[in-house]
């Protein structure tokens, strides 16, 4: 199985602190992978270097065996990578004056020229899949309202809808829940999982409780101090591993939802069904 997603020796300071410290990591294609850490262990730190939001120090990162960065430069091409990286934020990310429609369509600009970009001058089947994207995350209703009039978790699924547009092989989620109640967590976090089983993508989601990478993920990397501590099978992950790993710091990483299998998937529309 290739490798969605190699990084090798990444470090990352920034003035006093070491946010990355000789992080390798490879995950493979199809994988869905909890990153987790405590409140400032680099989680996020890493998924922006992965996506080349941000040059490091030192190190290497690829993306489906293309160059991201490398020795502290961002690779020229770095713009046509991140057409097949979707990146969900936890502060959504969506212009709150612009339609939901128009901000899933947002994704599409990878794909068009300069000019009919800067236009937003999107095609007919630029809409119809974004309207199938909306479908596919339960909230096609919402189409023509404006973003900042949408729930959190609905502007969550928002911005799926929008990577889903991308057409991304890879979905990066930074802290996707953070802001939600735990209803709409759970419905972020399956459909997540629904990209990951239904599309084939590659997902990697920091989470800064637990519960949820034991819930949904079978992998998971924890982070502590910008180092990688543990990666390896959720299941194996317990209280006593977490406390060795984190101290104090432990109770930050739990909470939302209890540890088990899943629930049963909501009745969502096929995330296969959509068509990119």
């Amino acid at each position: 199985m290739c490798h969605a997603i190699q990084i090798q020796g990444l470090n990352k300071s920034f003035k006093a602190h070491q946010a990355l410290n000789d992080v390798d990591l490879c995950i493979s294609e199809g994988e869905m992978v909890a990153l987790i850490g405590a409140s400032g262990s680099g989680k996020s730190t890493l998924l922006r270097h992965v996506a080349g939001f941000l040059p490091g120090d030192s190190g290497k990162v690829s993306v489906f065996g293309r160059q991201v960065q490398a020795g502290g430069r961002l690779a020229g091409d770095v713009r046509s990578i991140r057409a097949g990286i979707g990146f969900v934020f936890q502060q959504f990310n969506l212009v709150g004056r612009l339609s939901v429609m128009t901000n899933v369509l947002i994704g599409r600009l990878h794909h068009m020229s300069l000019w009919r970009g800067l236009l937003m001058r999107f095609s007919r089947t630029d809409r119809r899949k974004a309207l199938e994207a909306l479908r596919a995350v339960g909230i096609a209703e919402k189409a023509w309202e404006r973003a900042d009039m949408l729930s959190g978790g609905q502007q969550q699924r928002a911005a799926i809808a929008r990577c889903l547009v991308q057409g991304a092989n890879v979905i990066l989620s930074d802290e996707p829940i953070a802001s939600l109640d735990p209803e709409a967590s759970r419905n972020v976090m399956e459909l997540l999982a629904n990209c990951n089983t239904e599309r084939g993508c590659t997902v990697v989601v920091s989470l800064h409780q637990v519960d949820f990478a034991l819930r949904y993920c079978p992998r998971t990397v924890a982070l502590n101090h910008g180092r990688v501590v543990y990666d390896g099978p959720s299941a194996a992950l317990t209280p006593q591993m977490l406390s060795e790993l984190y101290g104090s710091d432990v109770e930050d990483l739990f909470g939302g939802v209890q540890a088990g299998p899943p629930e049963p998937r909501r009745m969502f529309p096929s995330l296969a069904a959509v068509d990119f």
